[in-house]
């Protein structure tokens, strides 16, 4: 039985030419493709060390996974509590009325994590991991709420955060991060004008860099995402829902709860069947949904992108080929709604659930229609939503 702090890094692999590289040593891309790094455990020593009995009266937040988290020294975990946030269900008539009156309606509610979205998780591992491999600087382009998780856990662990965002970013997030003590630099453009202009300078003072996908950590800690997901569901055969909806940008969300289910079916944690993966994207920016149709590995860039979900305002990203590949491997679909939709999608989320989420939240909300009218989903499936950041963030558009 694991009792204390282990983690089983072993390695890091590239996604796409299947090199090995020392997790020891600092890395952003693969040196040799330049594709996206995954960060490899020693799962056979794993499974004989540890069951998800283990689990039991562990700390209540993410590093509770630690065996498959990428730091070695527990001083070196920067947390502020992030993880283990509700799945809550949605009310059994307003599922009925939504077409799912044989089936389960949930939502995962990822603005209760600190700085008020799914972003805490990712920038808690990448930090942490920084913070071990004894990294000073470090720099990112963000839409928002991931520059917000940056500034906060940068501060956290001692470590100086350069923010470039678009010069529209929204206003509560620019504060987070000012207030943080980050450095922030505001660009005319999107995310992608604002990763050229940060990389430039990251190159010319030695920032290290930690975009979305361009460092292999950010990932391990959104796959605590499936971690919850299999835990809330009790683990096993059957603890998984059967559809999974993701407003998706970068795409790291997609990413890591995928590279969660396969480690914990390596581990034989987890049955065989995988949710179906949806990926939610806007009619103004839906790269990945254009790629998918075409059935396409890649996606295009995105030309004159705009919407009202900053978070999925992104007109390319490297991992565009892991998305998609997780969504077709899973039987998935990825579709794109509009931003009056999600305007009335993220109003009827409050008033009938409670839930005040943000606009990418809301995506999924009115995806769930969408799903339910082109015949995808028929109504008996467990569906679960992932609502990724507090609406109160967000200026009223």
């Amino acid at each position: 039985m694991a009792v204390s702090w282990t983690s089983y890094l072993k390695s890091l692999e590239c996604t796409s030419c299947r090199g090995e590289l020392d997790a020891r040593d600092i890395h952003g891309v693969c040196p040799k493709c330049g594709k996206v790094l995954f960060a490899r455990y020693d799962l056979a020593a794993l499974g004989k060390a540890t069951s998800p009995d283990d689990l039991r009266g562990r700390r209540w937040d993410m590093w509770r996974y630690w065996e498959l988290l990428p730091v070695d020294d527990p001083e070196n975990a920067v947390t502020l509590g992030e993880g283990m946030t509700p799945l809550l269900d949605v009310d059994k008539r307003l599922a009925a009325r939504l077409g799912f009156a044989d089936g389960r309606l949930r939502i995962k509610d990822e603005g209760k994590n600190p700085t008020g979205s799914f972003k805490a998780r990712g920038m808690a591992a990448a930090i942490s991991r920084a913070k071990e491999l004894g990294i000073r600087e470090v720099a990112l382009p963000s839409a928002g709420n991931a520059g917000s998780a940056a500034a906060a856990y940068a501060a956290a662990a001692g470590i100086k955060a350069h923010i470039a965002v678009p010069r529209d970013v929204p206003p509560l997030n620019l504060a987070e991060m000012r207030t943080s003590g980050a450095d922030v630099l505001l660009v005319d453009g999107l995310i992608d004008e604002a990763g050229r202009v940060l990389h430039q300078h990251a190159a010319e003072h030695g920032w290290f860099e930690l975009n979305t996908l361009k460092e292999p950590y950010r990932q391990e800690g959104k796959k605590t995402l499936g971690f919850e997901l299999a835990e809330q569901g009790g683990w096993g055969p059957g603890c998984l829902p059967d559809v999974i909806v993701f407003p998706t940008g970068g795409g790291t969300g997609i990413v890591g709860i995928w590279k969660a289910f396969e480690e914990l079916g390596a581990l034989g944690w987890i049955g065989p069947s995988r949710p179906k993966m949806v990926v939610v994207q806007s009619t103004g920016c839906a790269p990945l949904v254009r790629a998918f149709e075409e059935g396409a590995d890649h996606a295009k860039p995105w030309e004159r992108a705009a919407t009202i979900a900053a978070g999925i305002r992104v007109p390319s990203a490297i991992g565009d080929y892991l998305v998609l590949r997780a969504v077709r491997d899973s039987g998935g679909i990825a579709v794109a709604v509009g931003d009056d939709e999600i305007r009335v999608s993220q109003k009827e989320m409050a008033r009938e659930t409670g839930i005040y989420t943000s606009p990418e939240g809301a995506a999924t909300w009115a995806a769930l229609k969408t799903l339910r009218h082109r015949g995808f989903v028929g109504g008996g499936e467990d569906v679960v939503l992932f609502a990724t950041a507090i609406g109160i963030k967000y200026p009223r558009r």
